[in-house]
């Protein structure tokens, strides 16, 4: 295979070789579902759709799983906080990081496992690691990693343990890490938290630590060695070096390839609820139009900073209205092309290189645009055949994109809704306007309205039940 990936733990850029020849096998870490989702948290999910679509077209079968953080300390205090169920908290937040996906077409995980739901498998592996000594009980219910027990810990993010932030887990009641960077596998119920947030073992009641979640649910879906561990540059130390470390302790290879995606910034800040900087999702799509989000995240290199400022959406819909814009006239000229075509259509070699150097989006958004210079050159000269070609090719690059204007996700959103809207308040009032004119008699300023709305390409029908608008069809000239 072609496709080479940066790789975080040996900070070069591999080739990519599958663990089963046809398959791959892919843990991203998702959602801790505290709140609902911003913008940042998002880009996440779009840049690694990118890299499911272009394993998906190059014939690979993928298996996604993307897990759903919902039980930990700030979903119990948030919830706590506003009066409800933690349970309920979760699920609300989980539904709205749902919905942010959907809207922005990313493709649905393989299985998509929740925390809760996978206590026995992380009872298994914590079992693992005390029997063999790279864990040991603190207290009742505390359960701790032995960070010094395992040779390779720091290998990830390549730091020595004594330069590492210590873990943040306060010292339990009764007992003591007997290292301050020992992180948290198990913890016990602090007092005043609900007695369903807790799980009986055979180390004391409690619940998970953040890490140990993610290495059980990848070993029940992909098996003890799988091929990409994905996430966001911040989960690098400690979630992913701790997740390394345990695994591995207990005797699992783990993953063979780690890819990071990089931050969205404001102010070169990473955006955060904390910082106060965050754009939700739902409130961003309220003024935008979800393809124009999508664009915005998708057209960076997945590992790039994405600074976030007032011209991000700008530019993103104006080049979006371009794309959509051509496909539109070249359809109207040449015919709808059957997503199957474009599912098989050739893809250019310019394209398919900028992808296969790890998934160098721009490189391969200037063989779109390429392809769009032409294609607005051949429907100018009358070159039907040319502009069909590259109708097909630009719909099946943006199809690896998940930004295909044909889509049936984004076959809707070729226009902006707002303008419909302003068009149609406009010509109605235009159109009260001559009706009080006729009531009044006033033959000429009616006349003259209709002229008006004549030379703006809007036809006027008269009925006994009022008058009526549409737009005059498109000329061929």
């Amino acid at each position: 295979m072609s496709l080479r990936l940066y790789d975080t733990a040996t900070r070069t850029v591999r080739d990519f070789v599958p663990r089963v020849d046809g398959e791959v096998g892919i843990y991203l870490c998702g959602a801790t579902v505290q709140a609902p989702p911003h913008v940042g948290h998002v880009r996440s999910g779009v840049a690694f759709d990118v890299l499911v679509r272009w394993l998906r077209r190059k014939g690979l079968r993928v298996t996604l799983v993307r897990n759903v953080t919902d039980i930990d300390d700030k979903i119990l205090a948030k919830s706590a906080e506003a009066g409800v169920e933690w349970w309920s908290w979760a699920m609300t937040n989980e539904r709205a990081f749902t919905a942010a996906y959907d809207a922005l077409g990313v493709l649905p995980p393989t299985y998509e496992p929740r925390a809760t739901g996978h206590v026995p498998a992380m009872i298994d592996l914590m079992r693992t690691l005390v029997d063999t000594g790279h864990a040991y009980q603190a207290g009742p219910g505390d359960v701790y990693f032995d960070v010094r027990s395992f040779k390779d810990y720091g290998a990830l993010t390549r730091q020595p343990v004594d330069d590492m932030v210590p873990a943040p887990d306060d010292a339990p009641v009764g007992g003591a890490k007997r290292d301050v960077h020992d992180f948290a596998l198990w913890k016990a119920p602090k007092p005043g938290e609900p007695e369903t947030a807790s799980w009986d073992t055979p180390f004391g009641r409690g619940r998970p630590g953040w890490h140990l979640e993610c290495s059980a649910m990848a070993a029940r879906y992909l098996g003890p060695e799988f091929d990409i561990h994905g996430g966001g540059l911040d989960l690098r130390f400690p979630h992913h070096e701790n997740e390394l470390a345990q695994s591995r302790a207990a005797g699992q290879p783990f993953a063979r390839y780690w890819l990071h995606n990089g931050w969205v910034t404001q102010g070169g800040a990473k955006m955060s609820k904390s910082l106060g900087n965050g754009l939700l999702v739902d409130v961003v799509l309220r003024d935008v139009r979800a393809v124009v989000l999508r664009w915005a995240l998708t057209a960076v290199q997945y590992r790039s900073m994405l600074e976030w400022t007032d011209d991000t959406l700008r530019e993103a819909e104006a080049t979006w209205d371009r794309l959509a814009g051509f496909v539109e006239r070249a359809v109207e000229r040449t015919g709808e092309v059957p997503d199957e075509d474009v599912a098989a259509a050739p893809l250019p070699d310019e394209f398919v290189a900028a992808m296969d150097d790890d998934l160098n989006v721009p490189a391969a958004l200037a063989v779109v645009h390429e392809t769009l210079r032409a294609g607005n050159t051949a429907l100018a000269s009358g070159d039907l055949p040319g502009a069909r070609d590259a109708l097909v090719t630009l719909r099946a690059m943006l199809d690896v994109l998940g930004l295909d204007p044909g889509s049936p996700q984004w076959r809707s959103a070729g226009t902006d809704e707002r303008y419909a809207r302003a068009l149609d308040e406009l010509v109605e009032a235009q159109l009260e306007a001559r009706a009080a004119a006729r009531a009044a008699r006033d033959f000429a300023t009616a006349d003259a309205i209709r002229d008006r709305l004549t030379a703006a390409g809007v036809v006027v029908e008269d009925s006994p039940a009022g008058a009526r608008w549409t737009l005059a069809p498109r000329s061929e000239d």
